[in-house]
């Protein structure tokens, strides 16, 4: 291959093969698209290191990710197709493909991350921000209830349906369960509060019992199938800024769900198999452990 060129359809078949939720899909797609849009030639190293330089980090990170999913496909298929008459040629492929890499770079943050976590009484406040007299505000509830009741993933939510919703008898009574199928296709049972359960009835009568729980709404009121990862995310945000938190994330009240529990004295072992997590140390860096705000060394610090 002399000439190295990249089509925004190349990346999308790379992108649509590739094991990724319906949210990172979106996010990869996105990031081609908007450089393609800006005029940016895919496969001119230059070109995307400048274009690169201007974004977000975030935004970087997408695009970078995205065309790492082309390239490896691309540097296995020339090493697969490698003889001794074509070696050259394809190293050359894999040294311009490698400085395409090269070209995007991320920085990983250094330091402690300020992630967020809510206190009980800004959870309360989180769901009051829902107007339970219109079928917007009742979905909302049962969004940002399942996210921080349950400690669902968004794309776990976003494919949770009426069938996941179980009766399993406990010591003598019956629980609320919800069976979800985690990432890599991992099953999980989560048992949920009688109150949750009760949020989850009124919905499923609202809407009927079958199909999707979370379900898109349109602005005239009308219930719609599905939502999408994305319009979860946008539900969290949503409600995040009314109650001062504009950078709450879907991720940030599976954060507090585990962080509830936690200081409730739910054994972190247990809270990992909420989770799903596979291993202890995963859940240990959700919850706020490693920064205590009410009492640190400069409290003890005799600065007078």
């Amino acid at each position: 291959m002399n000439v190295l060129t990249i089509t925004q359809s190349d990346i999308f078949n790379a992108i649509e093969l590739a094991d990724l939720a319906d949210s990172t899909r979106y996010q990869y797609r996105k990031a081609i698209r908007n450089a393609v849009e800006a005029g940016v030639n895919l496969a001119d190293a230059d070109q995307l290191a400048a274009y690169a330089q201007g974004l977000k980090k975030s935004s970087r990170a997408f695009l970078k990710s995205a065309l790492r999913l082309w390239s490896n496909g691309i540097v296995s298929k020339a090493k697969a197709g490698a003889t001794p008459d074509n070696v050259n040629a394809v190293q050359a492929t894999v040294y311009r493909v490698e400085a395409l890499q090269e070209a995007i770079t991320v920085k990983d943050d250094q330091g402690q991350k300020a992630h967020i976590w809510l206190s009980q009484a800004e959870v309360k406040t989180l769901l009051g921000t829902c107007n339970a007299k219109t079928i917007q505000g009742r979905r909302d509830r049962v969004v940002l209830a399942l996210l921080v009741g349950a400690g669902l993933r968004r794309e776990e939510l976003a494919n949770l349906t009426f069938d996941d919703i179980k009766q399993q008898p406990v010591k003598g009574k019956v629980r609320t369960v919800l069976d979800v199928t985690g990432k890599g296709a991992k099953d999980r049972t989560i048992p949920v509060s009688d109150a949750l359960a009760a949020l989850l009835d009124e919905w499923a009568g609202a809407v009927g019992s079958r199909g999707y729980v979370a379900r898109s709404v349109s602005k005239g009121g009308a219930v719609g199938d599905s939502i999408s990862a994305v319009g979860i995310f946008h539900i969290v945000n949503s409600a995040g800024q009314e109650i001062g938190q504009p950078e709450l994330a879907p991720h940030d009240l599976r954060r507090t769900y585990a962080q509830i529990g936690y200081e409730a004295g739910v054994p972190i072992t247990q809270i990992s198999k909420l989770l799903g997590h596979a291993n202890i140390a995963t859940t240990q860096r959700y919850l706020n452990l490693d920064l205590d705000l009410d009492t640190t060394i400069s409290d003890f610090v005799p600065i007078v």
